[in-house]
């Protein structure tokens, strides 16, 4: 008789024997390869291939495995993993029972809803009788019923821009990311439902002191990103000038240098900020400036 592996099966449910926190993560779309890239980003050592269905950290107990975007919010719901990284969009399409723990920073979209450029329906209230595809049809639903708007549902995965061309559907209810396969199919943003992005979900019952060591990580990650660390010298008349310009996240550092007159000053600022930064900082006094990149920010 063949050992169990480290999967094992209870209730119905796919366990990890070994005990390890595990992580669901997309296997293809959008939000695979970021998703990879913030945890390697949070110092986490793992290998993935084309056609891998797990991976062991080397450096932290923590299991990792990728499965369908769409499945993941169940697999955290049921218990076949603790946390998934996953669209809101999908989190909110469930409905409840899953805790988003960490917005991520990157997949940005919106739900909208989208309608013939050139045809009749120019407000959602002209919907009453229409037919609308979606892959969402609980935010969907929850949208019409707010405006008191009886329409008829299309359930509709993949490819739903073309339904209003082929006859199927007088409207549609999906993702957009630029706006550009709306476009290209003839239609025009006429609502949105939600902004989404990418989380960090978690199912209930996993206690705060398993999780907090990768949240606190992957936090620190996306609190460095837009982030650069700034010093300079400065006549220390200047302080002021420049404290002003650079409040930093908790004020900027000061240190006394070996000229009494002069000081260095530190700190962490918005690198969308520096182009206005720099020529501020060098009309104060501000010499001697170095801006260098930032890993990880941990508060």
């Amino acid at each position: 008789m063949k050992r169990a592996g480290p999967l094992a099966v209870a209730s119905g449910i796919v366990t990890n024997g070994t005990g390890s926190l595990r992580l669901a993560l997309p296997n293809k779309g959008r939000l695979a390869t970021p998703a990879v890239t913030l945890l390697h980003d949070a110092g986490l050592d793992f290998e993935v291939t084309e056609r891998s269905l797990s991976a062991q950290v080397r450096n932290h107990d923590l299991e990792l495995l990728f499965v369908r975007t769409e499945d993941i919010c169940q697999y955290v719901a049921d218990g076949v993993v603790d946390l998934g990284i996953t669209g809101q969009d999908l989190v909110a399409e469930r409905g409840g029972g899953l805790e988003s723990v960490v917005p991520l920073g990157f997949g940005a979209c919106a739900l909208v809803l989208a309608v013939p450029r050139d045809g009749a329906i120019r407000r959602p209230e002209d919907l009453v009788g229409c037919r609308i595809a979606t892959g969402f049809p609980r935010l969907t639903r929850a949208f019409l019923t707010e405006r008191a708007i009886d329409a008829r549902l299309v359930d509709v995965h993949g490819a739903v821009e073309v339904t209003p061309r082929l006859g199927m559907a007088d409207a549609i209810v999906d993702l957009v990311a630029t706006g550009s396969t709306l476009r290209l199919n003839g239609l025009r943003p006429l609502a949105t439902l939600l902004e989404s992005e990418a989380v960090l979900v978690a199912r209930a019952g996993v206690p705060d002191d398993r999780r907090d060591p990768l949240v606190t990580m992957l936090s620190s990650v996306l609190d460095a990103r837009g982030r650069e660390y700034m010093m300079m010298n400065a006549p220390a008349s200047s302080l002021d000038a420049i404290r002003g310009l650079i409040p930093g996240l908790s004020g900027p550092t000061v240190m006394p240098l070996a000229d009494p007159s002069m000081i260095a000053v530190h700190s962490v600022v918005e690198r969308s900020h520096l182009w206005r930064l720099v020529p501020a900082l060098k009309a104060a006094g501000a010499r001697d400036i170095l801006v260098v990149p930032i890993e990880k920010v941990i508060r």
